[in-house]
């Protein structure tokens, strides 16, 4: 039997051909990003640097990963996400993970007039999740994320992230 590495049994070329239409909604980022990220707290920066983000195809062109690094930190700081399509429920299923920060969020998500929008239970369970691409171009976007601890009545900005697409030597 022949061995594989589960990297190269994950990666894909593109998307799946018979749902391309629908994959492109995280497809359009496949790439590197550069990120100016801005945390808040209430109506104040607590924090603020500059990461980078790399989006690809997995999983034959079903889904995409990405990584979400600051430059020169241990790969064991790193954060990924799965973003698997779900033909049945006509959204994606959204897994964020970062181990060092002891981050594990699930959400879903869809398009919602010129927003992708993806919601669920913060890792916590006591609050909900909505994170959002916004101003979406084909060279940058903007990622919001907000929390709500009243069922999502109300809405609160932690953090903003504007992207820039690096552009393929």
């Amino acid at each position: 039997m022949k061995t594989h590495s589960a990297f190269d049994l994950l990666s894909a070329s593109g998307p799946f051909i018979a749902q391309a239409e629908k994959l492109m909604l995280y497809g359009q980022f496949v790439g590197t990003w550069n990120v100016e990220s801005v945390w808040y707290k209430g109506d104040k920066v607590v924090r603020k640097a500059k990461r980078s983000w790399v989006f690809d195809w997995i999983l034959g062109g079903r889904g995409i990963q990405d990584v979400l690094f600051a430059e020169g930190v241990k790969p064991s700081q790193y954060g990924t996400t799965l973003r698997v399509y779900d033909e049945l429920l006509d959204a994606w299923h959204i897994t964020w993970m970062c181990p060092e920060q002891g981050e594990f969020v699930n959400l879903l998500a869809r398009r919602i007039g010129d927003r992708i929008v993806q919601e669920g239970l913060g890792g916590d369970y006591l609050r909900r999740e909505r994170w959002s691409f916004t101003e979406i171009t084909p060279d940058s976007f903007v990622w919001l994320g907000e929390v709500s601890f009243d069922r999502g009545g109300t809405w609160v900005l932690e953090q903003r992230m504007k992207a820039t697409r690096v552009k393929e030597d």
